[in-house]
């Protein structure tokens, strides 16, 4: 029996960018049952865009909004496990343009016990511009403003090697903006611990959680491509305090977070 699998999408105040997300969703060569937006407080342009493309969505297209009252990615997140349906969760962010082959090549690595770090693809500032513009969503190897271009590689029989073998084991480098996981293995840690607010370090904790209680990492390479699509860094005044946390994870070998899906 096929995996089921639900696409969750992290978003705010940037209906441009979601939009150019959600043409690449549908031009996947294998859909997921489901995608959920996980919507942390955006204002009714966002809800205005998700309502067009439900019209011509092929799988329910879902919903999940809280009101903005700042950086809370966690929380929102959460919400998004919650309201899912289906046995695997791919989580990006809505700045993210989908290889056509991305939720195939996530389906194909997934395995029991095991979470996938993707990679992405960085574009420059100027070509990412130019695309919220024209609204196309097509890039390979060759295309301009590419900034790490190997990571546009898609090669899924050499992918099958690599990510046995490729990158850390460890939380770091950790992105939730190309990520996926088994929803009981996020269900038996609490999922995201919702004490992170502001930008940083929630998506590396919930990583180090997975791992301490046995869910091991692998790295997807030459697959699962996404193209990020620039926009200026959010604000790091709470950094210092999310790393606390995720430093007493580490040192406390965390598995549970009190302030997560079950308070």
């Amino acid at each position: 029996m096929q995996t089921t699998v639900s696409l969750c999408i992290t978003t705010y105040n940037s209906p441009d960018y979601l939009g150019l997300t959600l043409k690449s969703v549908l031009a996947q060569s294998v859909l997921p049952q489901e995608v959920i937006i996980a919507d942390d407080g955006s204002e009714a342009t966002t809800q205005f865009l998700i309502e067009q493309f439900k019209a011509i969505f092929p799988i329910p297209l879902l919903h999940c909004w809280h009101p903005d009252e700042g950086f809370r990615v966690a929380k929102i997140r959460n919400q998004a496990i919650l309201a899912s349906h289906c046995e695997y969760l791919i989580f990006i962010d809505g700045d993210m343009v989908l290889h056509p082959h991305f939720i195939r090549d996530h389906i194909n690595k997934s395995q029991l016990q095991h979470f996938i770090q993707g990679s992405r693809v960085l574009v420059s500032k100027k070509i990412s511009e130019e695309r919220l513009y024209s609204k196309n969503i097509s890039f390979h190897f060759c295309s301009k403003g590419i900034l790490n271009r190997a990571n546009t590689l898609s090669l899924p029989w050499l992918s099958i090697i690599i990510t046995r073998y490729y990158g850390a084991k460890d939380h770091t480098g950790i992105r939730s903006c190309n990520l996926s996981f088994w929803r009981k293995d996020a269900l038996n840690i609490n999922g995201f611990n919702e004490d992170f607010e502001g930008w940083g370090r929630e998506d590396s904790e919930f990583a180090v959680r997975l791992l301490n209680s046995g869910v091991k990492r692998l790295n997807l390479k030459l697959g699962g491509v996404g193209f990020h699509i620039w926009h200026p860094e959010n604000s790091q005044r709470l950094l210092h305090k999310n790393q606390a946390l995720l430093e007493r994870a580490l040192e406390n070998r965390e598995v549970w977070c009190n302030n997560g899906l079950l308070k």
